[in-house]
């Protein structure tokens, strides 16, 4: 689900976090500056740090500024860090949630971070009891700010993937195909580009964002959406894949499509002047021949 990178000065792109069905996992580049694997890959991201959190559904991870991850944890509607000693450590929950429960009572999904800190979340609803969210899919998606601790954006349809960036609160307003900011004056969305798939996943370089898109699940998930209305207006099929939106003008200025196994994407990380990355899984032969010494 959830990808972070190493935002240090120093880590640059050397550390990746990723959020697995009960683990949350920390890779580092094992290959020095300038050097090289077998077949030309010029990161290998080796496993080195795990934590055990349980199936809390985990969705979006960001570091704090001091490069220690946050993750969202969708199914006690909080965000929360790793423990040393239990599966996780609970640091806020939405103003409209009244306790931690293992409810997914508002579907809490997305974490946006400013100067170091927890800033903005999205969540699918504002209910307060079991999976009460799903009979607000359309229009009942929310973005809070953390530290005010209010809603500052109603009406989405199933939001994801907050981003700070220069100045500006981005979002994906997914139910209906949307990318877009946030005015913070009036908490009024503005659509920026129309997204042919179910977009979860945002990352932001320069002028550029790059959006992940899936196909829409034939589930009471994603069904029903005003996505279904839109994508068969413009008569074209749900899509899998990348977008590039230039921020400047709107306009798609790249797309890849993925066809096959892979049918969903959720989230999108960029990797600082890395060309070919490459990592290990933890059954290879690989993993158990890998070894290098801290100096």
């Amino acid at each position: 689900m959830g990808l972070a990178v190493g935002n240090s000065a120093t880590r640059k792109s050397q550390t990746l976090w990723m959020s697995s069905i009960y683990q949350l996992w920390r890779f580092e580049n094992v290959l020095p500056k300038g050097a090289k694997s077998p077949g030309g890959y010029d990161t290998l991201y080796v496993p080195q740090c795990g934590y055990t959190t349980g199936d809390v559904d985990a969705h979006d991870i960001a570091l704090d500024r001091d490069d220690r991850p946050l993750f969202i944890n969708t199914l006690f509607s909080c965000i929360a860090a790793p423990s040393e000693t239990h599966s996780f450590r609970a640091i806020w929950k939405p103003p409209f949630i009244t306790k931690f429960a293992a409810e997914d009572r508002c579907h809490l999904n997305g974490l946006a971070m400013r100067d170091g800190a927890p800033a903005y979340v999205t969540a699918v609803s504002t209910t307060d009891v079991h999976e009460g969210w799903r009979e607000h899919r359309r229009d009942g998606g929310v973005v809070v700010d953390v530290q005010a601790n209010e809603i500052i954006t109603r009406g989405l349809s199933m939001p994801h993937s907050p981003r700070w960036h220069d100045g500006t609160l981005y979002v994906l307003n997914s139910g209906a195909g949307e990318f877009g900011r946030v005015d913070l004056a009036t908490g009024k969305f503005e659509s920026i580009a129309f997204c042919p798939g179910y977009a979860r996943g945002l990352a932001i370089v320069g002028n550029f964002a790059v959006i992940g898109l899936s196909t829409c699940r034939e589930n009471r998930t994603f069904s029903g959406l005003p996505l279904d209305d839109a994508i068969a207006a413009k008569n074209v099929a749900a899509r899998c894949g990348l977008l590039v939106v230039d921020l400047r003008t709107g306009d798609i200025a790249h797309s890849l499509n993925i066809e096959g196994a892979v049918r969903e994407l959720y989230d999108v990380a960029i990797l600082p002047d890395v060309n070919m990355p490459s990592a290990l899984g933890f059954k290879t032969e690989e993993i158990r021949r890998t070894i290098t010494i801290a100096e």
